[in-house]
């Protein structure tokens, strides 16, 4: 197994707004250090393309869905973590406060809340290195319209934008685990292999408990 980012990190989490690459630099990030991957999987949502057509009616749903999708995965971290083996994840559980915040109304985000409060201590894993991929809003609606998924082409460009302030208000305030922030927009961990190595050398050299990676830097 190649080295593990950040010394002894075993839980290493990519985050990111829809379009910044967060599920396929885990996917790089997971061949490369031989880890389990944990992927959102938002495929398996049944009401996901259902809310793109019309978010109020669907909003609750969604989140929900997503959230008991995401603590069931959490319980199968909690397994894991009792044997000497590297996850690799493309989301943060907190996260979930971040799109119900967005996509619900009041009264839902109450109901919301409350079952999320109830349910997710039990379950919570705080991770060992959260890799937070960003790009400017522009950037991420250029990349969600390129790939051409059929159920995004529903988002609104308003939306995505939105979101991609979301995150960095999110990521402003988030201490529970350090951080590596990268600014996304001139590197393709995927495709190049020079770029992806480069961002793995920086982590691995990561001392603070939150860093910024640039290209140039």
């Amino acid at each position: 197994m190649k080295p593990i980012p950040r010394g002894a990190a075993r839980h290493v989490v990519v985050e990111g707004p829809i379009g910044a690459g967060k599920t396929s630099l885990a996917r790089r990030l997971g061949e490369h250090l031989d880890a389990e991957l944990l992927l959102e999987q938002p495929e398996t949502n049944p009401f996901l393309n259902r809310f793109y057509q019309n978010q109020q009616r669907y909003a609750l749903q969604t989140q929900l869905f997503f959230l008991f999708h995401r603590l069931d995965q959490m319980r199968e971290l909690a397994q894991l973590q009792l044997f000497p083996r590297t996850v690799v994840s493309d989301y943060l559980l907190e996260k979930d406060l971040l799109f119900a915040g967005l996509t619900l109304n009041e009264d839902e985000y109450k109901l919301y809340r409350q079952i999320y409060d109830r349910l997710s201590p039990q379950y919570s894993v705080a991770p060992d290195l959260v890799i937070y991929l960003q790009a400017k809003p522009e950037t991420l609606v250029a990349r969600v319209r390129r790939r051409g998924i059929d159920m995004e082409r529903r988002i609104s460009d308003d939306y995505l934008t939105l979101l991609g302030e979301s995150y960095t208000r999110f990521f402003h305030n988030y201490d529970a685990a350090p951080v590596m922030m990268v600014n996304s927009e001139n590197l393709n961990f995927v495709e190049s292999a020079d770029d992806f190595l480069l961002l793995v050398q920086r982590i691995e050299s990561m001392r603070g408990r939150r860093e910024y990676f640039n290209r140039g830097d």
